[in-house]
């Protein structure tokens, strides 16, 4: 028997969120942050949105059991170096991503409590957040919120800086090791994010300067993708976070100067490539 060259692998990641139909967010952009960054991705949809550069104009939830469904037919045959998780919709949906990823023994997890579009709309039911504390925060390996979802999860206002780094080791106590909270939403002229390592109990800040541009849809969806698929080349988290914010700043200045649909537009996420 003649010997045979050991079969390539691929880095697979999953992304478990909503479709957006105008391309720039959710699924859409999970799998071009997948491919961008080296990765095979895959997807989970929870929830079609009618969706564009504008707002959100419709939510079509995708029934519990087919999400289900998805999640088996994907874990149990191909499987995953790494998931990200998006937008989840309602409690039920929550409860039944945590026991499936439990199921399959996912072990790192990054979560993106998505809970308002750029442009304003809810994509989370109200019920919903305990449902995100009490089952799935737990398991995720880093929770990546912006400012107003920080606040919604503290329970408290974040005004500054440092108001960030006490909300981040507070955070902790939800059950997820280790935190980035992006500080887009700050009134400053930065956009610093600050990761905390919670087993280190240690500050890590992710200092950038704001781009001037409208086009920033879909930049927590394609930072969070980044992290997970870095996460699934086997870096370490604080690694995989930074890497993930080197991506997502070049991303939203290679697309400032482009023009697409009459809102906040996408990132350019291939712009490594072209």
């Amino acid at each position: 028997m003649t010997d045979r060259q050991a079969p390539k692998k691929y880095c697979r990641v999953l992304t478990i969120a909503g479709s957006d139909s105008g391309g720039g967010a959710g699924i859409q952009a999970d799998l071009k942050t997948f491919s961008a960054n080296g990765c095979y991705g895959m997807s989970v949809i929870t929830a079609l949105t009618a969706q564009n550069t504008v707002g959100v104009t419709g939510i079509h939830p995708v029934p519990v059991d087919f999400v289900r469904a998805q999640i088996e037919a994907v874990l149990s045959d191909i499987g995953a170096d790494a998931v990200k998780i998006g937008m989840l919709f309602s409690p039920e949906l929550i409860k039944c991503v945590a026991a499936e990823l439990d199921r399959f023994q996912v072990k790192k997890i990054v979560l993106d409590p998505v809970m308002v579009a750029t442009s304003g709309d809810k994509l989370l039911q109200d019920d919903a957040v305990q449902a995100l504390k009490d089952h799935l925060i737990p398991l995720a390996s880093i929770i990546t919120p912006n400012l107003p979802e920080a606040e919604v999860l503290a329970g408290h206002a974040i005004t500054s800086p440092d108001a960030v780094a006490l909300a981040a080791s507070e955070l902790t106590g939800l059950g997820c090791p280790d935190i980035l909270i992006k500080g887009g939403h700050l009134e400053d002229g930065d956009s610093d994010d600050l990761l905390y390592l919670g087993r280190e109990k240690r500050k890590v800040f992710l200092p950038a300067d704001r781009i001037d541009t409208t086009n920033t849809h879909g930049t927590g969806c394609t930072l969070s993708s980044a992290i997970a698929a870095n996460m699934a080349r086997g870096k370490g988290v604080e690694e995989a976070v930074r890497l993930a914010k080197e991506y997502i700043t070049g991303a939203i200045a290679a697309g400032a100067d482009y023009e697409l649909g009459r809102g906040h537009g996408p990132v350019h996420h291939f712009y490594r490539f072209f």
